[in-house]
């Protein structure tokens, strides 16, 4: 059965970092273009990263950019998103995504997205 499994999802002070894992299983997910959404509170879901099946091309929200790192290791099948100097606006759900039907364009977005995690809470307060 196909599943997207986030952690790392928690609590922290601006300025620190977290780093997100994303667990696939049912499918290997080193073929696959994947990525990371968020959403906060009142506002629509947003594209962070995501990162082409090759490794070759990503793509970073501006919002994001030179702050956050996504990463893939094909051995464990598993996508990261690292965070580093985080911000109270970072706050939000972020979701683990995979485009098993190929859609999205990495160098133009991560819109098109077709399989979803549940999602880990990321709270930047002090």
């Amino acid at each position: 059965q196909l599943q997207l499994v986030e952690s790392g999802g928690g609590l922290v002070q601006p300025g620190g970092s977290l780093r997100l894992s994303c667990a696939a299983s049912g499918f290997t997910s080193e073929h696959y273009t994947m990525g990371w959404f968020r959403q906060a509170p009142g506002k629509e879901r947003e594209g962070v990263s995501c990162v082409d099946s090759r490794g070759g091309t990503t793509y970073y929200a501006d919002s994001v950019k030179g702050r956050f790192t996504i990463s893939r290791d094909g051995a464990k099948n598993t996508v990261y998103l690292q965070m580093n100097s985080l911000k109270p606006e970072d706050t939000a759900v972020y979701y683990c995504a995979a485009d098993l039907i190929p859609t999205v364009v990495v160098s133009t977005g991560c819109d098109g997205m077709d399989y979803w995690g549940k999602g880990t809470l990321v709270t930047v307060s002090s």
